[in-house]
């Protein structure tokens, strides 16, 4: 059963959530600080995080930082500061995708849900690929350059994913967020910018001379085909 980990300090919010997650066939744990929820992911084998920012204790963005040291499950972050500049400071932090309080339940589990497919979808072809140094094995979901292991989040991994499979491709932003993020796009395009740049600073931190994934100006992204 796919386990769900809610951390949020608000108890009435909190219990919302998890009859949501429960009634809808999954397995769900609850924390209600930082340091709690710290916990809880060490013990168990969590899927999926739905992480507030304002925590007793620990705050949502330290959080989030740990767990990205040692995992790319789906973080959804929660909140509600509604500012642009907060959610890109978030997602180039690590997070998956970004939730304003006050929510409706259906785009939480919509949402979550979606993170979850996107999670697992290497699952459905396990086999590598290649690309100028690039080496992605989809059956144990790890990336390497040249010999070398990239960490990526989940959103990151699809990403390149995607790239791989079709190497030619140029990609617009709305194909990349229909693809990835499985909803319709609508013209905001802030979530695909952060996550591009994420990836291609964490290609480039192990080989800084090559940019693998090119800008088409007018069009969208492929993979650099002259590096």
């Amino acid at each position: 059963m796919v386990k769900i980990l809610i951390v949020e300090d608000v108890e009435d919010v909190n219990a919302m959530l998890k009859e949501l997650f429960t009634t809808s066939g999954y397995q769900v744990f609850c924390a209600f600080d930082g340091l709690q929820a710290q916990q809880i992911f060490m013990q168990e084998s969590i899927d999926l995080v739905l992480l507030d920012i304002m925590l007793p204790y620990k705050s949502g963005d330290e959080l989030l930082k740990e767990i990205r040291t040692i995992s790319d499950v789906p973080v959804l972050m929660i909140s509600a500061k509604d500012l642009v500049s907060t959610k890109i400071d978030l997602l180039r932090l690590g997070a998956d995708d970004y939730i304003t309080k006050p929510f409706d339940l259906g785009e939480v589990l919509a949402r979550a849900e979606a993170a979850l497919r996107r999670a697992n979808k290497t699952k459905l072809q396990p086999k590598k690929l290649l690309f100028k140094g690039i080496e992605l094995d989809d059956e144990a979901k790890r990336v390497y350059i040249d010999g070398q292991e990239v960490v990526l989040t989940a959103t990151e991994y699809a990403l390149l994913s995607l790239f791989l499979h079709h190497q030619e491709k140029v990609f617009t932003k709305a194909n990349l967020y229909e693809s990835v993020w499985h909803e319709d796009y609508l013209g905001d395009d802030h979530i695909i910018k952060t996550h591009i740049s994420n990836l291609r600073n964490k290609l480039k931190s192990i080989n800084p001379e090559t940019d693998y994934i090119e800008t088409i100006r007018g069009l969208g992204y492929r993979l650099n085909q002259s590096c």
